[in-house]
């Protein structure tokens, strides 16, 4: 079968036509619902409620009210165009404190796909996205062997109830978050400190992956597996000078290559273990005595997609910089820490670049280089595609009613997402293999440690009402999408 290529239309950067737009959430931030049907405590619930842990004492329990609105919310899915949805299913409403099935929890996710497959919005699943059953971490969390068995079940539960009609599985949403953001900078449930626990944890986590992907693998081959990486570019503040370059090898090793190369190589990157080893040798002592034979090969299961997420690039260098420009991740009055290991004499610096409301760089350029970069270094030879599963910017909106109809403006989150469809279509001009694009969050929502402070929607959620408006960048990508292309800079 062969396809047949459009005319070019002048004054417009195309996609492929295989190329897929869609947009993201996740359940514990939109949902709500927290105890209803059978849904007990995730690690989040209890999280929530340790004090100073969760800007203004905010949680989950109603967030969006997306378990009873989402008709509505699929609904505006469909008005804006979208082709895909990327959501989660939260492991606390369908295996509560990992126990047996629940099945009104798997009820509510049978009507999401079929409200979704109505719409002919495709579905894309992930399995994990940080809310474990807080009776599984009780029982050690990830720090344990056992959370990843009990991850395999509930995949294979959520593939009996929805595998004929979810094609697209994702098994966990960023890991680094999961593990060292949350057991050892504390700044994530469950807001541990250890090194130790960050290693372990991170190991059994690609561990519960890779199992989930050979058993879904073994039940349908058609399926399309995979795995979202939240992945960033360090790039050093002078690329001559020795410490400045070290500093950038070890958050590009601590933050991507950790993850990369068991999943792509089959073991951890030799020199972050050196560098662990010599700021924490009982650290890595335990984790050597945690993996076991077969255990590299089990994560290294061959997979067809990678979902990557991208906020921004890292510049850093070994010397502090005269004005620390400081960062979006600890926003509470609890103690946190760094979630690097190897963290010492690791200095972030400004590089000019504007920023969004959660003080994070925008740089589109470096979408284009991690594409490129993931593609020759690891996807391409394994026939993996790729596919940028989170990008977005939270930004001071501010609503405004026009004829009784609320707007918001958000002229930064609209130019923040052309610029990164443009460094995506950047990318697949240098032959890179990327199939689709979806932008963090359809919704604003409960965005973690930072409450309900920071929004990131392409559409407004009035949290007292839960009225949704869609913000002029979701008018904006709802073009896009209907087109199918950019504006070229080239013929402005």
């Amino acid at each position: 079968m062969t396809t047949t290529a459009l005319p070019a239309r002048p004054g417009l950067r195309e996609f492929p036509s295989s190329f897929r737009f869609g947009a993201a959430t996740a359940a514990f931030q939109i949902e709500g619902a927290a105890f209803e049907d059978g849904r007990r405590a995730s690690i989040w619930d209890a999280f929530c409620r340790v004090p100073g842990a969760v800007l203004g004492g905010d949680d989950g329990d109603i967030a969006c009210d997306h378990y009873h609105r989402y008709p509505q919310d699929v609904a505006l899915m469909k008005e804006l165009g979208l082709q895909t949805y990327r959501f989660s299913t939260s492991w606390s409403r369908v295996r509560p404190d990992g126990g047996p099935l629940n099945q009104a929890g798997v009820d509510f996710y049978r009507r999401l796909v079929d409200e979704l497959l109505d719409a002919g919005i495709r579905p894309w699943l992930t399995l994990y996205h940080w809310d474990l059953p807080q009776a599984l971490q009780e029982r050690g969390g990830w720090t344990v062997r056992e959370t990843a068995e009990r991850f395999t079940e509930y995949a294979l539960d959520m593939h009996d109830a929805l595998g004929d009609r979810v094609q697209d599985w994702a098994t966990l949403n960023e890991p680094w978050c999961s593990s060292f953001l949350s057991y050892t900078a504390g700044a994530h449930a469950p807001g541990h400190y250890s090194a130790a626990e960050g290693m372990l944890s991170a190991h059994h986590l690609l561990l519960g992956h890779g199992s989930a992907i050979r058993e879904l693998r073994a039940r349908d081959a058609s399926l399309n597996l995979g795995i979202t990486l939240n992945l960033t570019v360090a790039d050093a503040v002078d690329p001559t000078d020795a410490a400045d370059v070290d500093a950038a090898r070890r958050i590009d090793g601590q933050f991507n290559r950790w993850f990369l190369d068991p999943v792509f190589r089959g073991r951890y990157p030799g020199d972050i273990l050196d560098d662990f080893r010599r700021v924490d040798p009982d650290a890595v002592a335990a984790l050597e005595a945690a993996v076991k034979p077969g255990d590299l090969e089990t994560i290294a299961a061959p997979l067809d997609t990678l979902g990557v997420n991208y906020y921004h690039g890292e510049y850093v260098g070994g010397r502090p910089p005269a004005d620390a420009p400081g960062g979006g991740d600890a926003p509470t009055s609890r103690r946190t820490q760094s979630p690097f290991p190897a963290s010492e004499d690791i200095f972030w610096h400004d590089r000019g670049l504007p920023r969004t409301s959660m003080n994070w760089e925008v740089q589109p350029e470096g979408l284009t280089r991690l594409l490129r970069r993931v593609h020759e270094e690891y996807t391409a030879e394994r026939g993996v595609a790729l596919v940028v599963t989170e990008n977005g910017a939270a930004y001071e909106d501010e609503p405004v009613v026009v004829d009784g109809r609320v707007e918001v403006d958000d002229a930064e989150r609209t130019e923040f997402v052309e610029l990164h469809l443009g460094a995506i279509l950047d990318a697949i001009d240098q032959g890179v293999d990327v199939r689709g694009y979806f932008y963090w969050s359809l919704l604003d929502n409960f965005e973690w440690a930072w409450g309900y402070a920071k929004r990131f929607g392409i559409v407004r959620v009035d949290y007292e009402t839960q009225e949704r408006s869609i913000k002029r960048s979701g008018l904006r990508y709802s073009r896009i999408i209907a087109d199918r292309a950019l504006d070229d800079p080239a013929h402005a």
